[in-house]
């Protein structure tokens, strides 16, 4: 479902005279539908920047990228909102969100942008709010006000509101407590059980080696280093 084949990255300093930086070369990999695979490596390996130009986020300068039948390197960006909209989910660190809009909104939206019903889509936002233990009394408040935890949990719960072939997960069990910890892991549980593809990044040794199925170095894919 995610393949990466040859993928390399460099970035090109326009405020240092157009220098540029060889970052990743390389890459390669591949997740098969109901198998999780972590990306390990030490801190500024090219974790976050593989998932990244996974995502769509980064240009690729060489190699291919498919999820599905999508290569991520060549695809226009009209496809690469397609593929985010039906096919690849992200949960990333950090919630970015239009200000005021109400949390059960914001977890509903990836579904109503899909044409699902809006009494529909509402409802499996609230059920995954209440697994995520969001108290109603917030739902109507806009997520922008809400702990560092809260937030977390609300971007998780909209990552999981549409069920997506292919996920990206950027630390998502990071700074929560057992009990939203353990929701959390059942979601990615429940997944792979129906089949996505799960690529994420794990610094919480128990929860990798609990739902995780493998892992991938990815040092060896820095710019430079011999294969």
């Amino acid at each position: 479902m995610i393949r990466v084949e040859g993928a390399a990255k460099s970035f090109t300093l326009h405020n240092q005279g157009g220098a540029v930086i060889p970052v990743m070369a390389g890459a390669s990999l591949c997740v098969a539908r109901g198998e999780c695979v972590a990306l390990t490596g030490r801190s500024g390996a090219g974790k976050s920047t593989l998932m990244r130009m996974i995502y769509g986020n980064y240009r690729v300068n060489g190699g291919r990228i498919m999820v599905g039948a999508v290569d991520v390197a060549q695809a226009a960006p009209r496809e690469i909102i397609a593929l985010r909209r039906e096919v690849l989910g992200y949960v990333s660190q950090f919630l970015r969100v239009v200000p005021r809009v109400p949390t059960l909104e914001v977890v509903a939206e990836p579904l109503l942008v899909l044409g699902v019903a809006r009494a529909e889509a509402l409802a499996r936002a609230g059920a995954l709010l209440v697994r995520l233990n969001i108290p109603e009394r917030l739902w109507s408040l806009s997520p922008t006000t809400f702990s560092g935890g809260e937030q977390q949990r609300v971007n998780i719960a909209r990552g999981f509101a549409h069920d997506y072939p292919a996920l990206l997960l950027d630390e998502p069990t990071a700074s929560l407590d057992a009990e939203n910890r353990e929701a959390v892991l059942r979601l990615i549980e429940e997944a792979k059980a129906r089949g996505a593809a799960i690529l994420g990044i794990f610094h919480d040794e128990g929860a990798r080696v609990r739902v995780c199925d493998r892992e991938v170095d990815v040092s060896g894919f820095a710019a430079g280093v011999a294969a």
